[in-house]
């Protein structure tokens, strides 16, 4: 099956480093070398998921030439969908109009996109579905704590979307894809309460509860690991070679992690496409950002392997090749 078209869309809103400046004790400087990023994307107050979605699903079904009535499955790959249910899926579906459709989120952490993808190449190689739209999206500025510097310089807001239909050449269009998970590591990246757990409440809101919680240095090392482990995975189960690869596009959480996973694979950096300092951590939507935006800038040419890497909450990782 094939990638026949994506599309991105960013709220408007640009948050620097230097407004940040403004808001807890940090600088340009430690926020720039610690982790690449310049600015981010802030969504307005009444701006939800689904806001920011459907106009990135709108430029990626008009690239492929689908109308929104032939799309039969939706999947949404998101953290922070409008409201806990129904499904961003279910909102997408009646705001795009796509009453054939099957509609799902998915919850994988920054791994959403790749997550959702892979679901939906399954579903189109099954026969179950022919024309699938696969989103990433994800309201991070929402969840977090505007008082902990550790964190709050990392998140942006975004969307992505991809359109994937059922192709005729084995050799072009989504190659492989590979997930995995270890459950251990949860206690490193989550948001306590909002949930059975730990519902809303006096307290939970006082101490801050419904923000996201994370361990930097943990996060790091199983970053690093686990995205060169999807490339290798990736390698494994296509006939692709290292070099083979034009263009590596990891998830955009650090410019650190990028470099170090990089180092690790002895990839030459030359080939691997970061927008971190435009956008910083997307969460679901960075790969999908990330790739629409290659491919606008030229990055991605007819007959390019090009391998999408992530890791996310969960502890979640995964990747997938596709041949353009």
């Amino acid at each position: 099956m094939v990638v026949a078209g994506t599309g991105s869309q960013v709220p408007e809103r640009i948050l620097t480093n230097a407004d940040l400046e403004k808001i807890v004790d940090t600088s340009d400087q430690w926020i720039t070398e610690r982790t690449g990023m310049k600015e981010r994307r802030i969504s307005a107050p009444d701006e939800a998921a689904s806001d920011i979605a459907v106009k990135a699903c709108e430029k990626a079904l008009a690239e492929a030439k689908v109308k929104s009535e032939d799309i039969d499955l939706i999947v949404v790959g998101t953290v922070t969908g409008d409201m806990l249910f129904p499904s961003t899926a279910c909102v997408l579906q009646q705001k795009l109009g796509a009453p054939r459709a099957a509609a799902f989120d998915v919850s994988a952490g920054c791994t959403g996109f790749i997550y959702a993808l892979s679901i939906a190449r399954q579903f189109i190689a099954s026969g179950a579905s022919q024309t699938a739209l696969v989103v990433g999206v994800d309201i991070l500025s929402k969840i977090t704590d505007w008082t902990d510097r550790s964190t709050c310089v990392l998140f942006g807001d975004g969307s992505g979307a991809a359109v994937l239909k059922a192709g005729t050449k084995p050799d072009t269009g989504i190659l492989a894809t590979y997930l995995a998970a270890d459950g251990a590591g949860a206690e490193h990246l989550y948001m306590p309460a909002g949930g059975s757990r730990l519902p809303a409440s006096v307290e939970t809101v006082q101490q801050r509860l419904h923000t996201c919680k994370m361990n930097g240095n943990a996060i790091f090392k199983v970053a690093v690991r686990s995205m060169a482990d999807a490339v290798r995975h990736l390698l494994r189960q296509t006939d692709l070679k290292l070099e083979d690869i034009k263009l590596l596009i990891p998830h955009q959480a650090n410019l650190r992690i990028i470099e170090a996973t990089t180092k690790l694979l002895k990839f030459p950096p030359e080939r691997v496409f970061i927008n971190i300092h435009k956008y910083g951590n997307t969460s679901s939507a960075s790969t999908i950002i990330a790739l629409d935006e290659a491919r606008k800038a030229g990055r991605i040419h007819a007959g390019d392997a090009v391998m999408i890497v992530a890791f996310g909450a969960g502890l979640t990782w995964g990747g997938v090749a596709i041949r353009f």
